[in-house]
Formats: structure tokens, sequence, C-alpha cells
């Protein structure tokens, strides 16, 4: 049953839906009886998410979507307005890795390095394709008289992290975007924030060796990791009346992950 959160009947879009938060946080929404565009290039999933999200009670809608694609962002964002009528909530979530040091260095000479192809790809997917569905959307959000954008940022954004020189910088670029939205933005009744996780346990943080994850639960004050519904919980949050005053934020959401280390 939902919630007063002010999210019945809304139009939600949120990008990488097809999996780890993003299904997570489509189901969420679709609890408050929201309408949602999930978005993916996993098409092999989208039957199935259409469907899960009818369950949980929301109104769903499939779309194939490459937010590094302008093109492919402005066509699905005109879709769903001629579906909907309306985007009141995106939840810029679609993100990739592609990790490897800057430079690596063995016996005396560059061992390795990080490729021209793996920065620039997290950077088209992680940074840029949420310059283009938040660019694509404003206008819809602006005609109407507000509406909310919450972004996926990652507690490594904040503080780095070894062997992610693409994906900090992206994510770290995500905070300075949203913080400029936020001033941008407030005058149209458009909020910006942003939520960064720290270790949550979707398919690719689980399927690493068990010690791995023992040390990141070590480092974790609260003793355990994340689950994709705690961030659902905050997209929601986010996006709902309960945050009506709160823009330009940053929420971490990592179980103490950053006092811990």
């Amino acid at each position: 049953m939902a919630i007063h959160s002010g999210l019945e009947d809304k139009v939600v879009i949120i990008t990488g839906a097809a999996s780890g938060l993003g299904r997570a946080g489509a189901l969420r929404f679709a609890q408050e009886g929201a309408r949602v565009a999930a978005w993916d290039v996993d098409e092999n999933k989208a039957k199935d998410l259409k469907t899960a999200i009818e369950q949980a009670g929301g109104k769903g809608l499939f779309q194939f979507v490459d937010v590094s694609r302008s093109e492919s962002v402005n066509k699905a964002v005109d879709e769903v307005v001629a579906a909907w009528g309306r985007v009141d909530v995106l939840i810029n979530n679609a993100g990739i890795v592609r990790d490897s040091q800057l430079v690596k260095w063995k016996d005396g000479q560059v061992a390795a390095q990080m490729a021209d192809d793996a920065f620039n790809r997290v950077i088209d997917v992680n940074l840029r394709g949420v310059f283009h569905c938040t660019r694509a959307v404003v206008p819809e959000m602006i005609r109407q008289g507000g509406g909310a954008i919450v972004s996926t940022s990652s507690v490594v954004g904040l503080y780095g992290n070894f062997g992610q020189t693409n994906y900090v910088a992206a994510k770290a670029g995500v905070i300075g975007m949203t913080k400029t939205w936020a001033r941008e933005l407030g005058k149209y009744k458009i909020r910006a924030n942003v939520v960064a996780p720290g270790f949550i346990g979707t398919e690719i943080l689980t399927s690493m060796p068990p010690k791995v994850l023992e040390n990141m639960v070590a480092h974790t004050p609260l003793g355990r990791i994340g689950d994709p519904k705690d961030i659902a919980e905050a997209y929601v949050w986010l996006a709902s009346d309960a945050a009506s005053f709160v823009t330009g934020a940053v929420l971490s959401v990592d179980g103490g992950l950053v006092n811990g280390t």
C-alpha cells in the first residue's frame, strides 16, 4: 500500500532500471503507486521488469535507452510525455565500471595504463549520461511547475578510490553538476539531489571473493553490506514531498563507511 509521499500517479524515469539499484528503485516507486518509465540497454529483462512494476502497484513502461547518446535520451523523453503527459521525477541511476590503475609500474617501467576507451566510456555513461537525461527533462519540469532530480554518485566520488580514476571523476562530476542545478533550477521549483552509496549488494559486488566482501564489512561501522532497497528508499525519500525543502544535498547511504575507513 502506498504511503503519503505525494508520489502516487507521478511519472518517474529511472535509468539503468533492469537490475541492481535501478530495479530496486523502480519497484519501490511502483509501491508508491507511481508511473515508472524504466530505461536500460538490456531488453532481455524488459517484459519481466514491466510486469514486476505493475505487480508492485505501479504502471510500467520499458524503453531501450542509451544514456550516452543524447538522441536516444531525447526520443525517450518525448515518448514518456506522449504516453503520460509529464515527467515528475528523474532518477539518474545508470552506471558502469572499467577499473584499472592510471599507471601500473613494475620492474622500472610502465606495465599497464588506463586506456582511453576505459576512461571515455565511463565518462560517457556515468557523467555525460546524467547531463543528457537531466537536460532533456528539465524543460518539461519547468513547463509543469516543478520536479525532482536524483542522481547516483558514490562515496568514492567524495573521497577517491584506488584503480578508479574514470569512475571517481564521473561520480565527483555528478555531485558538482547537481549542486549547480540546485542553484539554477530552484526558481522553477525543481529540486536536484545526490545519493552516494557505499558497498551495496548488487550482482557485481556479491560475485566478489568472500575475503574481499569480509574486508568491506570490516570497514563499514554498521557491519553489513547495503541492500539495493536501502538506496531505493533514499531515491523515494528525496523525490517525495517529505524532502520538499531539500536540494543540492549529497545523501551518503553507506553504513558509516567513510567514518570507518
